[in-house]
């Protein structure tokens, strides 16, 4: 597993009297898996979602003394995530480059057939969740795959508990409508637009 180099030189301070943060890189390195599953379902892309991991994580070492004592670190974290994809969206924006296109991972095992075919569905979901406005699928990614509550994705992202509740059903809508389609289209029901 691979991890910020801040994170393993404080995790050698995780001790009775060692350097404030040492709790924090323990808790980081925990959250990493999580941390890095959220940040490549932002970013689309391997390599930007390691970036914005490792901002995060220099990010949360260089402030532990603005962590405020009985908010989690996972939300937190998963707010300096956002912050950090968010402002360099508007930076591509300013400078006109565009994001790195989804690239599926691949399943392994089992059926061959069986595995194509999710392998098709996976990259289906993938290619729609990323179509999806940034705020829709930051609020998709909490809850559907990271597991939050509504309310603790709200806390997250400092929005009203209500706004969890629309964007989630606007995202889960359009998903299973464009899924939806793209499968009529494949069947050659409907006519494509």
């Amino acid at each position: 597993m691979l991890m910020c180099p801040e994170v393993s030189n404080a995790m050698a301070d995780d001790r009775p009297g060692g350097r404030p943060g040492g709790d924090l890189a323990a808790q980081l390195v925990r959250l990493m898996p999580r941390l890095r599953r959220f940040a490549s379902r932002l970013a689309g892309s391997g390599p930007e979602a390691e970036d914005l991991v490792q901002s995060a994580c220099e990010r949360a070492l260089a402030n532990v003394h603005r962590f405020e004592p009985g908010v989690p670190v996972d939300s937190w974290m998963y707010r300096t995530i956002q912050n950090l994809f968010v402002d360099g969206r508007r930076a591509a924006v300013v400078r006109g480059g565009n994001a790195d296109p989804v690239d599926p991972d691949m399943l392994s095992g089992g059926n061959a057939a069986d595995e194509a075919e999710a392998n098709v569905m996976l990259a289906a979901v993938r290619r729609v969740v990323a179509e999806l406005p940034d705020e829709q699928r930051e609020i998709l990614m909490l809850v559907c795959v990271e597991g939050m509550s509504y309310r603790e994705a709200a806390e997250t992202l400092d929005v009203p508990i209500g706004t969890v509740m629309s964007r989630l059903s606007r995202a889960r809508a359009a998903v299973h409508d464009r899924l939806n389609r793209k499968s009529r289209l494949r069947a050659g029901r409907i006519a494509p637009l």
